[in-house]
C-alpha cells in the first residue's frame, strides 16, 4: 500500500490490513519518516501509495489520497468544539459502504460523546488523543498513521487507545504506529521496523522481536 524508498531500494512498506510498528530511540528519524510521507518535509527518496507517487504531491493532497495522520502532539483545533473538530475533516472519498462518521467514532470513544460541546483546549491530554484519532478516522483513510500513540498519557487512557487499535486491526484497518510501549505494540502489530540514525537496521515480526532481548537492548533500550 505505502512504500518508502531510498536510493531505489524498498526501506519501509505497509500492506493492506497490516499493523506495522516503527521503532527506535528518540532522534532516530521516526517522526521525520512520517513527516516526509505526509509531504510536510522534503527528504531524498520516493514515497508511493497504491502504486502512485506521493512525494510529488502538495501536502494537502496526501490526506485526500487516503492517509490519515494522528500527529505527535495531537494538534487538534483548540478553538473548535469536539464536534467541530470531527466534522471539519469528515470525508468519504472512497465511498465506503460503512464509513466512519460521528456516530461510529463516538461509539469507539464514548468519552468524546460527553464532551461534544467542549472546546479542544478544554480537554485532557487523553481526550485530545482520542479526538485526534477520531478526527483522522473521519477522513476514512486507507492507511492510519499514529506518531506517539500513547506517549504522555495516563495508564488507563493508554489501555483505551490500545483497545481502539485492537478494534481497528480487527476491522482490517492498515496502521503504521510509533510508540515506546513495546509490550502492547508487540500484541497489536504484525511486524516492525527499527530505525537507527534514519536507516532501517532490523525488520521482522512481533514474535521475533519479542524473543530477541539483545536486539531490544541494543536499539530500543535507554
Amino acid at each position: 500500500m505505502v512504500t518508502i524508498r531510498r536510493a531505489k531500494e524498498v526501506d519501509r512498506q505497509v500492506g493492506a490490513g497490516e499493523v506495522v510498528g516503527l521503532l527506535g530511540r528518540n532522534g532516530m528519524g521516526k517522526t521525520s519518516t512520517i513527516m516526509s510521507t505526509m509531504g510536510l518535509i522534503h527528504a531524498s527518496g520516493e514515497v508511493e501509495f497504491n502504486g502512485k507517487p506521493l512525494h510529488t504531491l502538495a501536502a494537502y493532497k496526501i490526506p485526500q489520497a487516503g492517509i490519515g495522520l494522528v500527529p505527535e502532539g495531537r494538534r487538534i483545533f483548540p478553538n473548535l468544539t469536539v464536534r467541530e473538530n470531527l466534522v471539519a475533516t469528515a470525508a468519504n472519498r472512497r465511498h465506503a459502504s460503512n464509513p466512519w462518521n460521528l456516530t461510529r467514532v463516538l461509539d469507539l470513544f464514548p468519552k468524546l460523546g460527553e464532551r461534544l460541546g467542549n472546546y479542544g483546549n478544554q480537554l485532557s491530554g487523553g481526550e485530545q488523543q482520542m479526538l485526534a484519532i477520531a478526527r483522522a478516522l473521519m477522513t476514512n483513510p486507507q492507511l492510519l498513521i499514529l506518531d506517539g500513540a500513547t506517549e504522555g498519557l495516563a495508564p488507563l487512557i493508554r489501555l483505551d487507545i490500545w483497545r481502539c487499535l485492537d478494534e481497528l486491526e480487527a476491522l482490517g484497518q492498515s496502521i503504521l504506529v510509533v510508540d515506546k510501549n513495546l509490550s502492547h505494540l508487540l500484541k497489536v502489530a504484525d511486524r516492525h521496523y527499527i530505525l537507527e540514525k534514519g536507516r532501517i537496521v532490523w525488520t521482522g515480526s512481533s514474535s521475533e522481536l519479542q524473543s530477541d532481548t539483545t536486539l531490544q537492548k541494543q536499539y530500543l533500550g535507554v
